[in-house]
C-alpha cells in the first residue's frame, strides 16, 4: 500500500469533480438551464471557502481502497484549479443575469474544456501555475 502525500487528494474523487462539471455544464447547455451553473459554482465556493466539496465527499463513500492507494493529486493545484473554475462559472452566470449569450457560452465553455481536457490527461490550470511559478522564479533572479 503506497502512502499518499498529506495534502492530496485521490484522483478518482478529482476526476468526479471534473465529470460533475462537465455534466452541468453540457446539460445546461443541452437544456438551456444556465442557473444549473449554480451547483458547481456553489460546490467550488464551498471548497474554496470552507475547504468542504460536497462532491467529492460523497465521492468518498464509493471509494473501493483506501484513499491512500489512490495516485495523489496535489490539494494546492486543485485549489489553483478551482479558483480558476469558479471565476469562469461565475462569469457565466453574471453574463447569463445580463443577458450577454455569448458570455455565458464562453465562460462557461472554458470550463468545460478545461474539465474534459483534464479528463484526457492534461491539465490547463497545471500549466498556467507551473508557468506562473516559472516567471516568479525569473523575475526573482533579476
Amino acid at each position: 500500500m503506497s502512502s499518499a502525500p498529506p495534502n492530496s487528494i485521490p484522483r478518482p474523487l478529482v476526476q468526479l469533480s471534473q465529470w460533475f462539471i462537465v455534466s452541468t455544464v453540457a446539460i445546461s447547455w443541452l437544456f438551456q438551464i444556465e442557473f444549473l451553473l449554480l451547483l458547481p459554482f456553489l460546490v467550488g465556493m464551498s471548497a474554496l471557502l470552507f475547504k468542504y466539496n460536497p462532491v467529492m465527499k460523497a465521492g468518498k463513500f464509493f471509494l473501493k481502497k483506501e484513499p491512500s492507494s489512490y495516485p495523489p493529486e496535489d490539494a494546492e493545484q486543485q485549489r489553483f484549479n478551482n479558483i480558476i473554475a469558479v471565476s469562469c462559472l461565475g462569469g457565466a452566470i453574471i453574463s447569463s443575469l445580463a443577458g450577454w449569450d455569448t458570455g455565458f457560452y464562453l465562460f462557461s465553455g472554458m470550463v468545460f474544456v478545461a474539465a474534459s481536457v483534464a479528463l484526457a490527461g492534461f491539465c490547463i490550470g497545471c500549466f498556467i501555475r507551473f508557468q506562473w511559478k516559472r516567471f516568479q522564479y525569473k523575475r526573482s533572479l533579476q
